[in-house]
């Protein structure tokens, strides 16, 4: 099997392409990425074709429709106050360029398309656990595009009877998550800011919660997803139902580096949700065999790979 993973030197991307390298020798990878955000080093030692460009790119993406049997979509612009503020980008990126995805795949009958959407679409639902049958109510541009995203993708299905699948991430964390910019996620901010002894900003009050996934989890499901052609009618929400604090976090954090950290409140993030806890019984019946890995552990191995392979000497949080 063939796979184009779009976004593919991102966080995600470069673990999945990685992982299905190491588990799945048989296929081949093919990745694309503009390394405006994912960084060529997030591929080193990859054996697949690496092609610089965009989702944006109709001509670039037929071509590569054409010599693929499946796509995992996670090419975006991420982070919920970049879209705060650039929102057009983001819509551009995000929704348009799902769109293209798509279409590419339709014109040459591309086996199976997963995209990545977000928890963030349920937005200001308060309901908990946040089940697919819930409404959604967007609090952020980001939120849009990526409810545009699942909408188109699983309106694909409908239409054309394409096998597609969306999956809402929930707060994937791990290895080859950057640290260094302003839009930066919690869990690597964290580690970042506590290996340079510096206070740990907290936006709000550290008590809203979320339902963290680390990395590995999600690369098995995706490579199931095209392997087996999962095709749901709805999207699926891609974690498995637990529910932990910031401060939490930071509890764990420092049982893992064996000292207390600095912390420093501030006023709360515009457009955040207040807490996060996924409904996951229509992932398990999906997945049966796919297990979390506990937050305590995926925190553990997150510190060690940034203490590891990251010089703290040259880096900027």
């Amino acid at each position: 099997m063939k796979i184009l993973v779009t976004g593919g030197a991102g966080f995600i991307g470069s673990n999945l392409t990685k992982y299905i390298e190491r588990t799945r020798p048989e296929h081949e990878v093919v990745v694309l990425d503009t390394f405006t955000t994912g960084l060529r080093s997030n591929l080193d030692g990859v054996r697949g074709r690496v092609v610089e460009g965009s989702i944006l790119d109709l001509e670039l993406l037929d071509g590569l429709a054409k010599e693929v049997d499946a796509i995992v979509h996670l090419g975006a612009i991420p982070s919920v106050p970049r879209s705060i503020d650039f929102p057009r980008p983001s819509h551009e990126a995000n929704a348009t360029g799902t769109l293209n995805i798509l279409e590419a795949a339709r014109a040459h009958d591309v086996q199976h398309v997963s995209v990545a959407s977000s928890s963030s679409v349920y937005g200001a639902n308060p309901a908990l656990p946040k089940s697919e049958l819930e409404w959604t109510r967007p609090m952020s541009p980001y939120a849009v595009t990526k409810l545009a995203t699942e909408s188109y993708t699983v309106a694909y299905k409908f239409s054309y009877g394409m096998s597609t699948a969306a999956f809402r991430f929930f707060n994937v964390y791990g290895p080859y998550q950057r640290h260094d910019h302003a839009y930066a996620a919690v869990v690597p901010k964290f580690i970042a800011a506590a290996m340079q002894g510096r206070p740990l900003t907290i936006q709000g009050d550290g008590t809203q919660s979320r339902d963290f996934t680390y990395i590995d989890s999600v690369c098995q499901v995706l490579l199931e997803s095209v392997e087996r052609k999962v095709s749901p009618d709805s999207p699926v929400n891609l974690a498995f139902g637990t529910q932990f604090s910031l401060l939490d976090v930071i509890g764990m954090l420092e049982d893992v580096m064996g000292r207390s950290i600095e912390l420093d409140f501030v006023a709360p993030r515009v457009g955040d949700v207040k807490a996060s806890k996924a409904e996951s019984t229509l992932f398990s019946s999906l997945y049966p065999d796919v297990t979390p890995v506990p937050l305590p552990e995926g925190i553990k191995r997150t510190y060690e790979w940034m203490r590891d392979n990251i010089d703290w000497s040259q880096a900027n949080a």
